[in-house]
């Protein structure tokens, strides 16, 4: 049958390119997809950062699949359903330090506005209502809610809306150094002084109108950008010393992506709050969390003053902790636990590393980071045609069987945790043909 591709409307797309040129995905397993007409295609980003566990995992499948035919859906307001408070009780295992409490939601850009909200609710609760700005960061992703591209800085999400922009919110400068940084390995060696910016910010705006600070640990839809050392650490102190909220956006880092279960353990520096999404239910369905500290949950529900009877807090989604998310939710970490897979990135990053810095010299290349299971390769834009070649790299390495990502003149490589070592080798090989193969 033949296909009406005129009537959706495409995601972050080149719509009018895509429906002359339609690449469609029929079937998925473990790491490799398979296109309509029947090629095989190994997947070297997890579908879009979240298939953490490989695709159509038995286990994940088969707990959808049982849940569906159980319990298919159920309110989250005034009722509950035991899956949402196991799964929540497995996150808080989980997790860093104190972030003790899950707020279910749909997707990232769903937990980013509600991290957004809960900061604003905490400090009112607490009589610091005039708490209202945010600061974000330039290049940084978070979503695009109005929330999330308002703190976010990805310019080209951001132009067209930016007369409907959260007020009160301003940028630290991005840490992306190609003059002294180039080609590093882990964390950059230079730039921990770029985190002092954020001083400069609370004194220009008065330290008690602000409420929070929202970065990603690592810059996932930036190209993979990393934090210099030093940077996260002085971040957090300097929250500290005024008061602040630092919301660590963990949508594309979280489940295993560095070699730990969260950036934040990687990095050992603790945030008040978490956003995660995608690798919380191996992408299998749509689902995002809060991790929220323990004071804060107390602060504004335990502590808040108001009659047991009342609703703490004005927000939350006809889906948030819906049946079938948090059956794959659950599923998914046990696979993570079972399987050993934040321990098998781990293990794998050094090949990882090995293999794609192997690049460096490759035609155009300018840049090459990792970390974990997680690398970009940064390209010399052509001159006045920002992004095509990247793009043309992107299509060469499909038609060779592998699937990379472009953001902007960067090919981000994020592949499933049970990647082998062959695999990660084919991926590299297709990479650099293509770089060969692109002018």
């Amino acid at each position: 049958m033949e296909l009406d591709l005129q009537s959706y409307w495409m995601p972050f797309t080149a719509n009018r390119y895509f429906k002359r040129h339609p690449q469609l995905l029929e079937s998925a397993a473990g790491m490799y997809y398979t296109t309509r007409d029947g090629q095989r295609i190994l997947d070297g980003i997890a579908g879009l950062w979240c298939v953490n566990a490989g695709h159509c995992h038995p286990r994940i499948v088969a707990a959808v699949r049982e849940q569906v035919g159980k319990l298919d859906y159920a309110t989250a307001f005034n009722l509950g359903h035991a899956g949402a408070f196991e799964l929540a009780s497995e996150l808080k295992k989980l997790a860093p330090g104190n972030l003790g409490h899950a707020f279910f939601v749909n997707s990232g850009s769903e937990a980013v506005d509600t991290a957004l909200k809960i900061a604003l609710a905490y400090h009112r609760v607490r009589g610091e209502g005039q708490r209202f700005r945010f600061i974000g960061r330039e290049r940084g992703y978070h979503g695009v809610g109005f929330g999330g591209i308002s703190v976010g800085g990805m310019v080209a999400n951001r132009k067209a809306f930016a007369s409907a922009m959260l007020p009160g919110v301003d940028h630290l400068p991005h840490t992306h150094d190609l003059a002294r940084n180039a080609f590093s390995r882990g964390q950059p060696t230079h730039g921990a002084e770029l985190a002092d910016a954020l001083e400069r910010l609370i004194a220009l705006h008065d330290p008690s109108t602000i409420a929070g600070v929202i970065i990603e640990p690592v810059s996932g839809s930036a190209g993979v950008l990393l934090p210099p050392k030093g940077y996260l650490e002085r971040i957090r102190a300097i929250c500290d010393k005024h008061g602040l909220l630092l919301i660590f956006d963990e949508v594309i880092t979280g489940f295993g992506r560095t070699g730990s279960a969260f950036a934040s353990h990687t990095f050992n520096v603790q945030p008040d709050l978490m956003t995660v999404a995608k690798g919380i239910t191996s992408g299998v369905v749509p689902m995002g969390a809060v991790l929220v500290d323990r004071r804060i949950y107390a602060a504004c529900v335990s502590e808040s003053g108001f009659q047991e009877q009342a609703v703490e807090f004005f927000h939350g989604y006809t889906y948030s902790g819906h049946p079938l998310a948090c059956a794959a939710g659950l599923a998914a970490l046990s696979v993570y636990r079972e399987e050993g897979l934040f321990e098998r990135a781990a293990s794998l990053a050094p090949a990882f590393a090995d293999a794609l810095h192997s690049l460096r010299g490759a035609p155009h290349v300018i840049d090459i980071r990792n970390i974990g299971l997680m690398g970009a390769v940064e390209l010399e834009p052509r001159k006045d045609q920002p992004t095509l070649r990247a793009l043309d790299v992107f299509q060469h390495c499909f038609a060779s069987g592998v699937l990379v990502r472009t953001t902007g003149d960067i090919i981000a490589l994020t592949p499933p945790l049970i990647i082998e070592p062959a695999q990660i080798a084919q991926i590299i090989d297709a990479l650099g043909k293509a770089l060969k193969a692109v002018a």
